[in-house]
C-alpha cells in the first residue's frame, strides 16, 4: 500500500481539493491511503477558538463562525446543489464542537487545546472523501482516532505502537482507497489527542510502519527538499537523493519539509519517502531511502526565527557543574521550553531556545534565585550542513553574531538581524 499525505497548503481552497483528485488520476489510487491536514490555516483559527474560551468569551461565537465560514464558502463552490449530504455531515460537526464547549468542565487548557484542534482535519477529511466521490473516485473515510492510540500527553502525544498497529493492520484492507487525518489520534478514555504541529507528517509514517507500506508521499506545495529555504534565501538547490541519517539531520535542526519524527519509523522497516510536488506531480521530487548521498556535497541552510538566547552564570562565580546544567534542563523540559544550541563555560552556561508555550517568564523567575540571568529575544538561529566558509560568511553578512558554535559536518550560529 501506497501513502499519500495532502497538508494544509495542498487542501486551503476549493481549487486545491479539485487539484487533489487530478493528483490521484495522474498517479494512481488504488490500494492506498491518503492522509490529509486541516485546510489552510485551520488550526491557527481553532487555536483562537480555544484562546476564546478561556480568555476572551464575548468573541467565542464569532470566531467558531470564523472556521465554520471559511469552509461554508469551499463546500459550496464544490457542492452547488444545497442538498448534497456533506451539508447534514458539515453542520453536525459544528454542533459537536458547541457541544463539547458547553458542557466541558476540564480547565486543563492542553486537553482543551487538542479537543477543539483535532476538528479541523475532521472537516478537511470529510469535505475530501464527498468530492472524491463526486470525481468518481471511491474511497471509505476513517477515523483516525479509533486507529493510532497514544497516552494522555496532550499538545504532543506519544504513540502506543503495538496497539496502534493493530488496530490499522485489522480495518485497513488492501486494494482500496482510504481517506484519513493526520495530527491526531485518542487516548485509553477516547479523548482526542494531537501529535505535534505539523504531525501529519508523522501521522503518515505511523500507517507506513504499521502496514509495511511501499513508500510515502508527502504532497507540498514546494519541488522537494531544497538545501534553503526561499523565503530567506534567492538561490536554492534541489537535493533529488537523500539518505535517512542525512533527512533525520536536516529535520532534527529545524529544516521544516519533514517532520523530525517521520523519519524514525520509515527508516526501522527501510519504507522510501519522496517529497513532491502538487502542482507539478509528474516531477520526480526528493526520494529519501537507506544509501542515498548528496551529490553533490551542498551547503544547506536551515534557519529558525523568533529564538531566545539566555545565558547562566552563577552569583558566585563558581563552576557551572552538572548539577546545575541538569536542574536547568528539568526545568526547560517541566516548561516545555526547547533548546537548539547548548554552549558553556567555566562559570557559564548558553543555550538557544525556542519558548512555544510563552513561560520563559515564569522560568526565569524561578532561576533567577539561583543564577544571574541575561537574554536576547529574538535572535535567529541558521544552522549550515556541510558548511563551507563562503556559506558562514552568506548568513553572517549585515548581522551581529551572538554565538558560534562548529562540529565537522555542521556549523549554528545566533544572530541579530
Amino acid at each position: 500500500m501506497k501513502i499519500f499525505k495532502f497538508g494544509g497548503a495542498s487542501v486551503r481552497d476549493a481549487e486545491n481539493v479539485r487539484n487533489v483528485c487530478r493528483v490521484l488520476r495522474i498517479t494512481g489510487y488504488q490500494n492506498c491511503l491518503i492522509i490529509a491536514s486541516a485546510m489552510g490555516k485551520t488550526t491557527n483559527a481553532l487555536e483562537v477558538v480555544v484562546h476564546n474560551y478561556f480568555q476572551n468569551n464575548v468573541q467565542l461565537n464569532a470566531s467558531i463562525d470564523a472556521v465554520k465560514s471559511y469552509h461554508l464558502t469551499i463546500i459550496e463552490e464544490l457542492f452547488p446543489n444545497k442538498n448534497h449530504r456533506i451539508y447534514t455531515r458539515f453542520y453536525s460537526i459544528f454542533e459537536d464542537i458547541n457541544s463539547f464547549l458547553s458542557v466541558n468542565k476540564s480547565p486543563n487548557y492542553n486537553f482543551v487545546y487538542d479537543q477543539i484542534v483535532s476538528f479541523g482535519e475532521i472537516i478537511s477529511t470529510t469535505i475530501l472523501h464527498f468530492y472524491l466521490e463526486e470525481c468518481g473516485i471511491r474511497n471509505t473515510w476513517q477515523d483516525v482516532r479509533t486507529l493510532i492510540k497514544t497516552d494522555n500527553t496532550n499538545r504532543d502525544a506519544n504513540v502506543d505502537w503495538d496497539l496502534t498497529t493493530q488496530n490499522i493492520q485489522r480495518e485497513i484492507e488492501p486494494d482500496r482507497l482510504y481517506i484519513t487525518q493526520g495530527f491526531i489520534g485518542s487516548d485509553n478514555n477516547g479523548f482526542s489527542t494531537t501529535l505535534g504541529r505539523e504531525g501529519s507528517d508523522y501521522s503518515a509514517a505511523i500507517f507506513a510502519y504499521a502496514l509495511n507500506a511501499e513508500s510515502v508521499t508527502i504532497w507540498k506545495d514546494v519541488l522537494g527538499v531544497l538545501n534553503a529555504d526561499p523565503r530567506y534565501f534567492s538561490e536554492t538547490t534541489l537535493l533529488e537523493h537523500i539518505s535517512y541519517q542525512e533527512a533525520i539531520e536536516l529535520a532534527f535542526y529545524g529544516a521544516s519539509v519533514i517532520h523530525p519524527k517521520t523519519l524514525q519509523p520509515l527508516r526501522q522497516k527501510e519504507i522510501p519517502l519522496y517529497i513532491k510536488s502538487f502542482l507539478h506531480p509528474k516531477l520526480s521530487g526528493t526520494e529519501v531511502y537507506k544509501g542515498a548521498t548528496l551529490n553533490p556535497v551542498v551547503p544547506c541552510y536551515i534557519v529558525k526565527k523568533d529564538q531566545l538566547l539566555i545565558s547562566f552564570s552563577s552569583k558566585d562565580f563558581s563552576f557551572i557543574m552538572e548539577q546545575n546544567i541538569s536542574d536547568i534542563f528539568k526545568l526547560f523540559y517541566e516548561y516545555n521550553i526547547k533548546v537548539n544550541v547548548i554552549q558553556n563555560s567555566a562559570i557559564s552556561f548558553s543555550v538557544c531556545a525556542e519558548d512555544k508555550f510563552n513561560r520563559f517568564e515564569e522560568l526565569r523567575k524561578i532561576l533567577s534565585d539561583k543564577f544571574r540571568i541575561s537574554f536576547n529575544e529574538n535572535v535567529s538561529l541558521y544552522t549550515i550542513r556541510h558548511f563551507t566558509d563562503e556559506s558562514a560568511q552568506k548568513v553572517l553578512n549585515q548581522k551581529t553574531l551572538l554565538l558560534k558554535q562548529v562540529n565537522r559536518e555542521t556549523l549554528q550560529i545566533v544572530t541579530k538581524e
